[in-house]
This record gives structure tokens, C-alpha cells and sequence, in this order.
């Protein structure tokens, strides 16, 4: 669950323990350091049932609408609860009841659905300047949160939505999405952002040849999907833009050329004249 190639193995969420022949406990395979000669079993009974104690923990304090949640099909601790059978019945207790964050336009934040993995605080601490937010509290209080906890909106985050993308629940949800189509319904196409020299590399979200939103990738240079990225590349890649200019004559809208809208003829007049 916190597992990503482009970022440094934490051990945070301990799904990945296997049993290592010579060692009393179970330790995450993701930080430990293979030698020679090593012994290791990563689906025997001990091991699984590891893994499935750690999943019944994580589901007691998570929200079960896996119903309406915009991250279904996409959410991996779903996936997880299902190859192991935990179905959130066998710890009981209190459960947070902290507030959804939806000040801004951008980022949907619940964090009642955080589990904790550290992977948005790791991609954020990655892009250059940034580092915006970290764990606060301690225990069962214990959260994600920007400095002195307070909304995005009043953060200096840039709405790059790298820690979106990352989220392997549904914690962080890009709002432009919301009920526009679960995972499976979504066509991802790989592009690179043109509006500058940086070249962000990030995934068009389509659905029905519909463009829906775009999808932020790690960046070679550190540098994220900034916002006029993510916003114009929807107007760019959208089937319903208008490539060729129209013009308002008598209440109608008409179709130019690009010459006539940019005055190219009256300009050789002028130049022609200049030239006699």
C-alpha cells in the first residue's frame, strides 16, 4: 500500500512482511536488504495471516462506502480486503469522524479514508519548494495535515495533484472527476504538457471519447503538473474544442479562415502599400 517505484521504500503500511528463515519476527520486505543465502517465504499460512491481521486493523478505522466512492475499482486496499477475505467485522471500536476538506476547487480531502501510508507526503517533499504536508498528532489522532493544520486553500500548494494520483485510496480526489466515471469506465493516454519548456509528463482522462481530467505523473525534474498544465490541457485535448475561429455577424456565430481572424489580408494590403 505505500509502495511506489519513483519513491524511497518507507515500510509504513507493513502488507508487504514476509518470514525470513534465522529471524523471530516478520519484517517488511520493501526495507529489508537481501543477503546471500537467505531463506525467505512470502505466502506461507504465517505470513498471509500477517497480512490479513494488518488489513482487519487498517478496515476498522476506514469508511465502508466502497459503494459510492468516487476511487472504486481504483482503490487498492479494496483489492487487498478482497484477495484476503477481511470483511471489517472482527475489531470493533471508535472510528475518526474528522470533517471533509472541500474549500477549494481542486483537491477533495477525507481524511476519515487516510491510512496512513506517508506516499502524498513523500511526493510532495519531491517537488521542488514544496513539502506542504506531514504527519501531525500522535495515535489515534494522528493525520496528515499542512503547517499549523490548516486547509489547502490557505497552504502554499500548488494544485499539482501528484499526491492525488498517488493515494491508493480514496483519501485525495481530484474534484474535476467527481461522478464523471469509475476506474474501469476511464481511458488513460500518456502525453507531455506543451504550455512550457518543462515538459511534465501527465495521463488524459477520457471516457466516450470525453475528456474528463488529467492524471499528474512524477517528473524527472522534480518539477509537477502545475495548475495551468492541468486546466488548459483540458481545454486542449477536449473533442468538443472549436479548432477554427467564429465570428458573430448579425446574432450568428460564422466560421473564418485564420487568416481573416488575425487580419493576415489587411496586413499584405498595408505591406503592399508600404512597398509602391
Amino acid at each position: 500500500l505505500c509502495h511506489d517505484p519513483e519513491l524511497t521504500p518507507a515500510g509504513a503500511c507493513r502488507l508487504c512482511v514476509v518470514q525470513i528463515e534465522g529471524m523471530r519476527n516478520l519484517p517488511p520486505s520493501c526495507v529489508t536488504q537481501a543477503t546471500q543465502g537467505m531463506v525467505v517465504h512470502t505466502q506461507n499460512e504465517k505470513v498471509r495471516e500477517a497480512r490479513k491481521t494488518i488489513l482487519e486493523l487498517l478496515v476498522a478505522n476506514h469508511p465502508l462506502d466502497c459503494m459510492t466512492c468516487q476511487k472504486m475499482g481504483g482503490c487498492s486496499l479494496a483489492e487487498y480486503a478482497y484477495e484476503y477475505g477481511v470483511k471489517g467485522e472482527k475489531y470493533q471500536g471508535e472510528k475518526r469522524q474528522l470533517p471533509i476538506e472541500d474549500s477549494n476547487p481542486y483537491i477533495l480531502r477525507d481524511l476519515n479514508k487516510c491510512i496512513l501510508c506517508g506516499k502524498c507526503i513523500a511526493t510532495c517533499e519531491a517537488v521542488e519548494e514544496r513539502g506542504i504536508i506531514g504527519f501531525a498528532y500522535r495515535g489515534f489522532q494522528a493525520k496528515v495535515a499542512t503547517f499549523m493544520d490548516t486547509d489547502l486553500k490557505d497552504s502554499t500548494c500548488v494544485y499539482c495533484n501528484r499526491c492525488v494520483a498517488i493515494c491508493p485510496v480514496g483519501a485525495l480526489i481530484d474534484r474535476n472527476t467527481l461522478g464523471k466515471g469509475r476506474a474501469w469506465e476511464i481511458r488513460k493516454e500518456e502525453v507531455t504538457c506543451t504550455f512550457c519548456e518543462s515538459g511534465c509528463k501527465f495521463e488524459i482522462n477520457s471516457r466516450d471519447g470525453k475528456v474528463i481530467g488529467v492524471t499528474a505523473k512524477s517528473a524527472s525534474s522534480g518539477r509537477p503538473l502545475c495548475l495551468k498544465g492541468r486546466i488548459g490541457s483540458d481545454f486542449r485535448y477536449n473533442p468538443e474544442r472549436k479548432e477554427k475561429p467564429f465570428i458573430n455577424k448579425d446574432g450568428e456565430f460564422v466560421q473564418i479562415t485564420w487568416a481573416e481572424f488575425l487580419g493576415l489580408g489587411d496586413i499584405a494590403e498595408k505591406l503592399a502599400l508600404l512597398a509602391e
